[in-house]
């Protein structure tokens, strides 16, 4: 079989360039499943939104760097195992791993099925956070992808809507470009304080950035 060049060339840029990447060596270093963690931590160090004995729920977790870090900011002196104070539940269509302490619920979070179970695991408990890092398989024709992340972001706003106490408060993934402005303006009519955010650890080629919406307006 004939591999095209300029693809090898590409994906052997890309490699490299990961493998040199501060964030990843890190995050080996650290423990953590993924550079991600990084990007969450920035986050939550600026705005200190992460604090023990919260409910926190994990969208799109797999696989598990975002959970990994919340766990260890629920755990005594930021341990990585031991007790847990505080109550974490991720979610992704994808298998993650077991983390100590950590609720997991496998499920397409589009699905009215897999949010009632994820519902009825919260038992009535409002929620202090709900972090998203979901994002879809992407398709390639940039509209249709722009409008399923767009739908996507749209779902964790109406599920923290409906399960965030009044002072709560959403990180939401997103993406530059078609759908953006919208979905900026849907958290300034949801949150009294918005900020987008582009944490370091999110390279500076990509589009990606992190809308936080703090505080349910009419609450």
């Amino acid at each position: 079989m004939k591999i095209d060049s300029k693809s090898k060339k590409i994906n052997k840029a890309w490699l490299n360039e990961h493998v040199n990447d501060t964030y990843v060596k890190l995050a080996q270093r650290e423990g953590y499943r993924a550079r991600a963690a990084y990007k969450l931590k920035e986050i939550d160090e600026t705005l200190r939104l992460i604090r023990p004995g919260q409910v926190v729920v994990d969208l799109g977790s797999a696989p598990g760097a975002w959970s990994q870090y919340l766990r260890r900011r629920f755990a005594p002196e930021g341990a990585a195992a031991g007790g847990l104070n505080g109550s974490l539940i991720a979610l992704d269509i994808l298998e993650m791993a077991p983390i100590e302490g950590v609720a997991f619920l496998q499920g397409d979070f589009r699905e009215e099925a897999v949010v009632q179970q994820l519902h009825e695991v919260l038992a009535g408990r409002p929620v202090d956070v709900v972090v998203s890092d979901m994002a879809p398989n992407l398709s390639g024709i940039a509209a249709t992808d722009a409008a399923r992340m767009v739908h996507l972001i749209e779902l964790a706003v109406e599920f923290a809507v409906g399960h965030l106490r009044p002072e709560g408060a959403l990180v939401c993934k997103a993406f530059h470009g078609s759908g953006y402005d919208m979905l900026v303006r849907l958290f300034k009519d949801t949150f009294r304080v918005v900020k987008p955010m582009k944490p370091k650890a999110s390279r500076d080629k990509s589009s990606e950035t992190f809308l936080v919406g703090v505080g349910l307006k009419g609450r």
